[in-house]
């Protein structure tokens, strides 16, 4: 069995940079205006200040915001990504890293009782089920996990500003396994691996479309109609009425089409044997779109009316 990069399977190489936040306030650090005559009540005030009096002096504190504007629990998962594809690239032997991946990777023959016998794969039962999520930690280089952040960034600070730190790390792990078993169902018995972290930030983007587009949320921070963490504890649309929303609609639509455009082999960017995982990508984003009220901690829309109008 040929095992490496030519077995992984790479996620839609679709592009959409995060948008960095930068800000900065600043003033000359002394400007004085004068008006009329300084009095000699207003030098008694001034010296007592530089020698230790009680005369008010407020002080202007320069402030700056971060340069990436991310919560830790999305960083956290960047450095784990990254550091995991380092270990494999750099301390690992090709033999090693095969070895890795037959232990770590998920491969559905793994489950197929007809086809394999009980620990034809490394790891045993343990590792039928930790390879439901430790898959979504590697990558096949770094153009694919380049891709894999430029999606995770946007859709994973989104949803970690909501969620917290363990709401989200558990969501994440949670749809990485529905994209994993989706996979399974459609590619019963295969022996090549599957790879990425594509399905669980598929999971991230469905969960995040049902609140970004609410009045007050995200998106109004772009046109100034919202500001600071409140935008992203607005009450989400129910599931009907995401369904029925023209921009997820089209959303969707143009992420179904490019998965099907990309995983069908009409285009591709890839090494030749390597092939996405596309029905994994749809599983993670079912999975993140119908258990979203799962796990978010913000009263849903009718019950914040309702306390409203109460």
């Amino acid at each position: 069995m040929r095992c490496g990069r030519d077995l992984t399977i790479r996620p839609t190489p679709l592009f959409c940079p995060a948008q960095a936040a930068k800000g900065r306030t600043s003033s000359p650090p002394f400007c004085f205006a004068a008006v009329g005559l300084v009095t000699p009540v207003l030098v008694a005030r001034a010296i007592a200040s530089y020698v230790g009096g009680t005369s008010q002096v407020h002080q202007v504190i320069k402030r700056s915001e971060p340069m990436f504007n991310v919560p830790p629990a999305v960083l956290a998962t960047v450095a784990v990504l990254l550091l995991v594809h380092a270990l494999r690239m750099l301390a690992l032997t090709e033999a090693e890293d095969v070895q890795f991946l037959l232990t770590f990777a998920f491969i559905p023959a793994r489950y197929d009782t007809q086809l394999l016998a009980d620990g034809a794969f490394p790891g045993g039962f343990a590792a039928d089920f930790w390879t439901f999520f430790s898959y979504a930690f590697l990558h096949a280089d770094l153009l694919h996990i380049g891709v894999n952040l430029a999606w995770l960034l946007p859709f994973g600070t989104a949803l970690a500003r909501r969620f917290g730190t363990w709401r989200y790390a558990a969501f994440m792990l949670v749809v990485a396994a529905a994209g994993a078993f989706a996979h399974l169902i459609s590619h019963p018995g295969a022996m090549v691996p599957m790879i990425g972290a594509s399905a669980a930030i598929s999971g991230a983007m469905a969960a995040a479309l049902r609140f970004v587009f609410q009045r007050g949320g995200p998106l109004g921070l772009l046109r100034g109609e919202a500001s600071g963490d409140d935008a992203y504890r607005v009450p989400a649309a129910a599931l009907t009425e995401t369904l029925r929303d023209p921009r997820f609609l089209i959303f969707f639509g143009a992420w179904l089409g490019l998965n099907a455009l990309f995983g069908l082999g009409s285009v591709s960017i890839m090494d030749p044997g390597q092939e996405i995982a596309w029905q994994a990508h749809i599983g993670g984003f079912l999975a993140g779109l119908f258990l979203f009220n799962v796990f978010d901690p913000v009263m849903p829309r009718r019950e914040f009316d309702t306390k409203q109008s109460g």
